[in-house]
């Protein structure tokens, strides 16, 4: 069974960093690909950024491009999401997901397992 479990939320002010973490069990973070979403309250789900299995590719939302890294530390079986220059507009609840196919992006479709989620809120 596929289960990830997320942390690292909190309240940040405008231009802070945060990092979130996704620790695996059940399998290797480097068998699939996990990727980062984010859901704010009356909006749908949406794909922040992933990380492919087989090349190590990473793919992110166009406005989080230059502020957020994702990365995988296999020893610890866990995902990163560092998130910097943080903005309002990123406040959310985060959620780490598990896809099967080497074919996922930042679609939510495309992912089976999915965590409990981490609040992240911006806010001076």
């Amino acid at each position: 069974q596929l289960q990830v479990v997320e942390s690292g939320g909190g309240l940040v002010q405008p231009g802070g960093s945060l990092r979130l973490s996704c620790v695996a069990s059940g399998f290797s973070v480097d068998y699939y690909t996990i990727g980062w979403f984010r859901q704010a309250p009356g909006k749908e789900r949406e794909g922040v950024s992933c990380i492919k299995n087989h090349d190590d590719s990473t793919h992110y939302l166009d406005s989080v491009k230059g502020r957020f890294t994702i990365s995988r530390d296999v020893a610890k079986n866990t995902v990163y999401l560092q998130m910097n220059s943080l903005k309002p507009e990123d406040t959310a609840v985060y959620y780490c997901a598990v896809a099967s196919s080497v074919m996922a992006t930042l679609k939510v479709w495309q992912y089976d397992s999915w965590g409990q989620g981490t609040q992240v809120t911006v806010s001076s």
